[in-house]
């Protein structure tokens, strides 16, 4: 017996056309969201200098063929590299996330919502620098915020409720949403252009974690996010040039997004899209560290100097037991060898151990000069995880978005010593504690690659919010300019 499938185009999904619609005409009105987005941008972009010093990161960037330099092109800050918007969409995204110390979302998916910058800022540049070329205004840095919020929002809220991991997708997907979400909106899209870009974005094969869980966690982690910002950059131009959509790419029957890749359910919208994600961002101030982990090491630091004050060291420590939040465990809770930095900074246990033999835990330690010790490895044997129900609970709440841990520390000669912290250091409740320190650690990732007449200037404009947000876009990245 023969099925008969109707071939009459139906409208384009609700999913598709909220964040079309949103992207292109919702307006922000939150002054808070624009200044968090200003911290957002020296962060992310001192992310992206301080990997600049890691030859497996640079290895990977610059022109697909060397020499290549593209007139009007996106400047790649830290560099002197001039690029297509596309490949220059992955230079910046490869840089911002490769030692995993730009901001954080955490929710039923987790990922890194300023991942997005790579296209936004590649779009932009090469926007403003080819209008320029044909005697049109360039673009102002209050797109780029804009674009920012725009895109946190959009990946974090699409978050909220929806768990790619657990069906075993990368949670790059969302960079990838968004990135072609307001990079249409930058490239002046139509909403019929925005959408069918959109569902090009859904319909791509995405990514699977198995870069990012034992026993194959590799690099690809750190240019995950890159590929695909990069690839956003890539779909609008194509929807811009007139390619097709797909109004259905998640919803028709077997062939959408659904049916293949998220097990037949739809998703589910905690909230309508506004500016909750920017204003709610966590941020990674103080260590490279996985964030399910950064209270862990914040704890570790104060145990460490709590030892010192008792004239001990971790050679004293007996056993530590880690009471933590479910996520905790299911993404960084590792026993067993080590492979790669990548291994190393989404294991809880080596990022507790660091800290608790030597008080402090920078990028550098990952590498393999310093795992190489054999007292790290023999820390690590003595941590064990365990779920606290409350953390888990509070973890998921959206009135405190938690993350959780505490640790017990037993030394050989019976003495117990316990610290626990529930909010990180970047966590918005201690946002008045955290954005000095964060400037602090811009200032810090600017004198790597910069004089300090170079660096001043940054930092001008930067701090500035008011000349930042009227400032043309090429004239901000050409202080970056090497």
């Amino acid at each position: 017996m023969s099925s008969h499938i109707s071939n009459e185009r139906p409208a384009p999904d609700k999913v598709l056309t909220d964040i079309a619609d949103y992207a292109l005409s919702y307006e922000i009105r939150s002054e808070l969201a624009y200044s968090t987005a200003r911290y957002c941008l020296m962060d992310t972009l001192g992310c992206g200098l301080e990997a600049l010093e890691y030859p497996a990161c640079t290895r990977l960037l610059g022109p697909i063929v060397p020499g290549t330099v593209v007139p009007h092109g996106a400047r790649v800050p830290g560099t002197s590299y001039q690029l297509d918007p596309v490949q220059a969409a992955f230079n910046i995204g490869a840089m911002i996330r490769w030692l995993d110390f730009n901001d954080t979302w955490l929710a039923a998916e987790w990922g890194h919502p300023s991942d997005n910058l790579g296209g936004i800022l590649a779009t932009a540049d090469w926007l403003s620098r080819t209008g320029l070329a044909e005697g049109k205004a360039p673009l102002q840095m209050r797109h780029v915020l804009t674009a920012m919020i725009k895109s946190h929002e959009i990946q974090g809220c699409i978050a909220l409720e929806n768990s790619f991991n657990k069906v075993g997708l990368d949670h790059v997907v969302l960079v990838k949403v968004a990135s072609t979400a307001v990079v249409c909106q930058l490239l002046g899209l139509s909403r019929e252009q925005t959408i069918n870009a959109l569902s090009l974005a859904w319909v791509d094969g995405q990514s699977l974690r198995t870069y990012r869980h034992a026993p194959n966690t590799g690099s690809r982690k750190s240019w995950a996010a890159g590929d695909a910002t990069s690839r956003a950059v890539r779909l609008a131009l194509m929807a811009r040039a007139g390619e097709m959509g797909y109004p259905s790419a998640l919803t028709a029957k077997t062939w959408g997004f659904y049916d293949v890749s998220f097990r037949g359910q739809e998703f589910k919208f905690q909230r309508p899209y506004g500016s909750y994600v920017m204003e709610n961002v966590l941020f990674k101030i103080s260590y490279p560290a996985e964030f399910h982990a950064q209270t862990a090491v914040e704890a570790a630091m104060t145990l460490h100097a709590r030892l010192d004050q008792l004239g001990k060291s971790a050679e004293d420590i007996r056993a530590i037991t880690v009471r933590t939040h479910e996520a905790c465990l299911r993404i960084i809770d590792k026993k067993g060898p080590l492979a790669n930095p990548a291994d190393r900074d989404h294991c809880v246990q080596y990022m507790i151990a660091i800290p608790l033999l030597f008080g402090r835990l920078t990028a550098a330690d990952y590498e393999d000069a310093i795992a190489a010790d054999p007292r790290i490895d023999a820390l690590r044997a003595k941590v064990g995880c365990v779920e606290e129900p409350r953390f888990t609970a509070d973890y998921h709440d959206p009135e405190k978005r938690s993350i959780a841990n505490s640790l017990r520390m037993e030394l050989h000669d019976g003495t117990a010593l316990e610290e626990a912290v529930e909010y990180p250091i970047g966590h918005k409740r201690r946002r008045d504690e955290g954005m000095p320190l964060l400037i602090e650690k811009f200032k810090a990732n600017l004198r790597r690659r910069y004089t300090e007449p170079q660096q001043q200037r940054i930092l001008d404009v930067s701090l500035d919010h008011d000349r930042l947000a009227s400032m043309p876009v090429n004239d901000y990245v050409d202080l970056y300019v090497l």
